[in-house]
């Protein structure tokens, strides 16, 4: 390592300034080093370059002026330890008063006659005269002296802990200072001379502290040649790292290759209840073909809610059995898992394979007999929730893991998976639709199939958007589907009533609606607080049909699969996101009668709540859906939850700079298929990926 390289893995603790409580400060936000420090960028660029002067200033505005300091010190208060720092600045043309509250420290600050450039909001005071309350201020040593906070554009940052913005600007310029220009480049020198990038230092420095012919608009865009270098390089990185975690698993070889003959071809048409989509096909004929490569697969089945994957991933599943491997099914609920294991039961009862389910419900006795025989193969196949692949399971030859709706199970956790066993297949599923920007980062790692038609005979659900008002006659409609033998669901935001916010609550609708509106009705409550086997009860009675209408929370948003039920009625549907919306649509219109999802809204809606709605009545494509949803919400909200499996990027936002990383996937590619040894290449990028995108393992 040399001597800038040192210097940029400096931990923050040994700056100037810095100390252990606000380097603590800094780790809670994932800056650890000076490098983390300079590649993280400001929130935002305020100019405070046009100086004006005091006279001409008006209340209301925003201004930057510079002056001598004719006077301050601490005034007192009435209020029991709040006191005000005031002072007086003059600059030859008027003097304006300034004012900080609560900050007695000023005063070892600020002294007579310094020379002070002062940045803040133009207010009026009381007696007519013209004030700035806590502006930003740099005493200078000269007035010639370079400003690092006023008088220039400058760079606001986020605030981490303790730590000011005005902190962490004086700490990236003292640091900018002691780095040599020459800092070594992670980028590739053949990429960054093709695509006439600045270099490294030049890059740090024009996004932390522009030169003042800058466009604001452009800096507050990120779209300068400067910042636009260090987004590229951060996805270049990642993307490398990606690209060696592929190759790293291409190395692999796996135990059993799968073969696939003529008696393997008529037990999947044993096993097949319908003829196959095209979509299904083709998603088929790619997952087979991988599973009879000698290399471990790594693929992602990409399907909206009704598009048929779970019987793709069975006939998989049909070939790695029919191999003598087994197979793990693994489920994000419980609720789910179950709803597998009698599916999967059902279409292999003639079969010759013994199939067993283990969740947190699984008796201890149970259990241990399950376990034993999964040791022993003589289970060939398992159903459960991401534990499978954790703790006590243990495998006599696993062969293949299909992860479905497991959209939180990142990068590193797949790679896990691989030491449970002999390098079994990995087969993802999601019916989320993922928007490409997002599974270039989510799912880089894996190989995609997308199944984009429905089973023949679906009916599209249809959509509409209601006011609060039409509530009577939505209860109406409601009525005559559960008199036609249909069921419903009803789902709210809360579980209980709040007084803080104005949510209609499912555990007090239920007994309203039970009592006072569907009392002629068989109706099941469930939401995220009841004990597992209460769930299930109710769960199961409603997919049984001793429930006709289901009053919920969001927990039935997947998984659930009840043909039958054929009414959507989501209330507060404002407060949903898309994706959640289209989710809770997919419950129903799994079979072939007319189904109808109900959106009641409260009045008056946002623009954004407004453009949501109306997605949702114009389309039933998840896959626009999803990119609108990206648009609007942002990427860390995406699957409502924080997403535990993306990467942490400190300069790239995956909405604004979507097209940078695309542009970076494909540099990649060239790169590497132009290096004589891309394993060697590669290899230095894996010692930092994993830390520098703080990407989580399992176990």
């Amino acid at each position: 390592m040399n001597a800038a390289d040192e210097a940029l893995a400096t931990p923050l603790q040994f700056l100037k300034g810095v100390g252990p409580r606000r380097a603590a400060d800094f780790e809670r936000v994932g800056l650890l080093t000076l490098e983390d420090l300079l590649t993280r960028f400001p929130i935002r660029y305020e100019d405070r370059s046009r100086l004006q002067s005091i006279a001409s200033l008006n209340p209301g505005q925003t201004a930057a002026v510079a002056g001598r300091m004719l006077s301050c010190g601490l005034r007192f208060t009435r209020r029991p330890g709040f006191k005000i720092f005031d002072a007086a600045v003059d600059d030859g043309t008027a003097s304006i008063r300034i004012s900080w509250l609560n900050q007695p420290f000023l005063r070892d600050v600020f002294a007579p006659g310094q020379h002070v450039v002062l940045f803040g909001a133009v207010e009026m005071r009381g007696s007519g005269g013209l004030q700035l309350t806590n502006p930003q201020y740099e005493i200078l040593d000269d007035e010639d002296g370079e400003t690092i906070h006023t008088g220039r554009i400058v760079p606001v940052y986020e605030k981490a802990g303790s730590v000011t913005p005005k902190m962490q600007r004086r700490l990236v310029h003292d640091a900018l200072q002691r780095l040599s220009p020459d800092l070594p480049d992670p980028l590739p020198e053949a990429v960054r001379v093709r695509l006439k990038l600045p270099s490294r230092y030049a890059a740090l420095l024009a996004t932390h502290f522009p030169p003042s012919d800058t466009a604001v608009a452009d800096l507050n865009r990120f779209t300068t040649p400067a910042q636009h270098r260090l987004i590229f390089e951060e996805a270049f990185l990642f993307h490398a790292g990606v690209a060696a975690r592929r190759q790293a698993v291409a190395e692999e070889q796996k135990v059993i290759v799968p073969q696939v003959d003529d008696r393997i071809r008529e037990s999947a048409r044993r096993v097949l209840p319908f003829k196959l989509t095209a979509g299904q096909k083709s998603a088929l004929k790619e997952i087979v073909d991988d599973l009879q490569r000698p290399q471990p697969m790594n693929r992602l089945l990409q399907g909206d809610v009704g598009a048929g994957k779970t019987i793709v991933a069975l006939l998989a599943a049909l070939v790695a059995m029919e191999n003598g491997l087994q197979v793990a099914f693994m489920a994000p609920t419980e609720i789910l898992a179950e709803q597998h294991f009698l599916n999967i039961s059902r279409l292999l009862t003639a079969s010759r394979f013994r199939i067993a389910i283990l969740t947190g419900s699984t008796a201890s006795a149970a259990r241990r007999t399950t376990l034993a025989e999964v040791q022993a193969g003589t289970i060939h196949l398992v159903v459960g929730t991401h534990a499978l692949v954790e703790g006590d399971v243990l495998f006599k030859l696993l062969g293949l893991v299909v992860i479905d709706e497991q959209h939180r199970f990142g990068v590193l956790q797949r790679a896990s998976l691989r030491t449970k066993a002999m390098h079994p297949d990995v087969l993802v599923m999601t019916a989320t639709p993922i928007p490409r920007t997002l599974a270039l980062t989510l799912y880089g790692d894996l190989d995609v199939s997308v199944i984009r038609d429905t089973p023949p005979g679906r009916v599209p659900t249809k959509t509409s958007a209601k006011p609060e008002s039409r509530r009577d006659e939505i209860y109406t409609f409601v009525r005559g589907q559960l008199d036609a033998g249909r069921q419903a669901y009803v789902i709210y935001p809360l579980v209980e009533e709040s007084e803080k916010v104005d949510l209609k609550a499912a555990t007090a609708m239920f007994d309203h609606l039970s009592q006072d509106v569907f009392q002629q009705y068989r109706l099941g409550l469930l939401h995220g607080r009841m004990k597992a086997d209460a769930k299930d009860r109710v769960m199961k009675a409603f997919a049984a049909g001793e429930i006709q209408m289901l009053v919920s929370t969001t927990v039935v948003e997947v998984g659930v699969d009840v043909p039958n039920a054929s009414v959507m009625l989501v209330e507060h549907a404002e407060r949903f996101g898309l994706s959640q919306l289209h989710q809770l649509r997919g419950r129903v219109g799994r079979d072939r009668h007319q189904s109808y999802c109900v959106l009641l809204y409260q009045a008056p809606l946002s623009d954004e709540a407004r453009e949501r709605l109306g997605a949702m009545s114009e389309t039933t494509d998840g896959f626009e859906i999803a990119e609108r949803d990206l648009l609007l919400r942002g990427p860390g909200d995406f699957f409502g939850t924080r997403q535990a499996g993306l990467p942490t990027f400190r300069s790239i936002d995956l909405v604004r700079d979507r097209h940078v990383l695309e542009e970076a996937k494909g540099e990649v590619d060239v790169w590497l298929a132009s290096s004589a040894q891309p394993a060697a290449v590669l290899a230095p990028m894996l010692a930092t990926w994993q830390q520098r995108f703080k990407l989580i393992e399992v176990g």
